[in-house]
């Protein structure tokens, strides 16, 4: 009975079979044991997971605070990489070391340099002011002189924008320019003047002294005789000059000899004719220095008859 009743119990622990072979049974566990043995298994197996689970949990542990302690101080480049702020506490580097080969927007990193601080800038280039365009040379002194008929009719105020004179509007009296620089001389010259109203041109002005105004006057002066004639100076400015001159001839040869004060060749122009009267424009151009002057001589180089050849002067003009 109690061998049968061992039989039962022995056919509930295995499951139904009547007989669990040696081969399949756990080590250590014996058939009056079951519960135990296996209580005894589970409780190992979590123990070993615990185990393994706290060792991982450490490991994480130990590296987390490993990773914290380089974070320390910040890493180089930090300030540089455009954060918009430190964490409060924070400390900044106190200088950055220099980095060969490394550039940036403002040139190659320079040692001992507080954050954003710039290197400093090189004394600029001292300017060196143009040196003064030396001054214009003078030019050197020029004449010519030309030779045209007169026109009909002479305006002087037109025509002598610096100054003028008239000869023979009362006798042998002389008109000037109002105002004007006063550039024309009358130096005199050989033999009696003699006034008359018959010249083929007709002159005006209406800004001279001591006529103001005048029109339409055929009046000038002459001298008779070889070698008698006009003399007349013009005084240099520094810069050029026209002259517009208004003689003439009767019976005779005249010569316009002209020259500068300062030397240089004349330069001579005749005008002649033998049976009557003739006029000409005697246009001078000149460039003196102030205080040198050009010198105008207009005489009778030859006559053609033997009452009276001569030369005629009405005008001159400066401009």
């Amino acid at each position: 009975m109690a061998d049968e009743d061992r039989r039962r119990a022995d056919s509930r622990a295995g499951g139904g079979s009547s007989e669990t072979p040696a081969s399949h049974r756990r080590p250590g566990v014996t058939a009056g044991q079951p519960r135990i043995a296996w209580r005894l298994l589970v409780g190992g197996y979590r123990r070993r997971r615990w185990t393994v689970t706290g060792l991982a949990v450490l490991a994480c542990v130990v590296g987390l605070g490993a990773y914290v302690g380089t974070r320390n101080g910040p890493e180089s480049g930090d300030d540089l990489a455009g954060r918009s702020g430190v964490p409060v506490g924070a400390s900044r580097p106190t200088g950055f070391p220099g980095v060969e080969g490394r550039t940036g927007d403002v040139g190659p990193a320079t040692p001992g340099l507080r954050p954003r601080q710039r290197p400093p800038s090189p004394d600029p280039t001292p300017s060196v002011s143009a040196p003064a365009a030396p001054p214009a040379p003078s030019l050197p002194p020029a004449l010519s002189v030309t030779r045209t008929e007169a026109p009909a009719e002479i305006d002087l105020t037109a025509v002598g924008h610096r100054d003028w004179m008239h000869w023979g509007l009362r006798g042998t009296s002389v008109a000037r320019k109002r105002g004007g620089s006063g550039e024309i001389v009358d130096a005199g010259g050989r033999g009696s003047r003699v006034g008359w109203d018959g010249n083929q041109e007709v002159v005006s002005w209406h800004d001279g002294t001591p006529e103001r105004s005048v029109r339409g006057s055929s009046n000038g002066v002459y001298t008779c005789g070889a070698g008698n004639g006009f003399s007349l100076a013009i005084a240099g400015s520094g810069e050029p000059r026209t002259v517009q001159l208004y003689a003439g001839t009767w019976m005779a040869r005249g010569r316009l000899d002209v020259r500068l004060s300062t030397g240089g060749p004349v330069s001579t122009v005749r005008l002649e004719d033998p049976y009557t009267s003739r006029s000409a424009q005697f246009t001078i151009r000149f460039l003196l220095p102030k205080g040198a002057r050009l010198l105008v001589n207009w005489t009778v180089e030859k006559v053609f008859t033997p009452h009276c050849g001569n030369v005629g002067l009405q005008a001159v003009a400066v401009r």
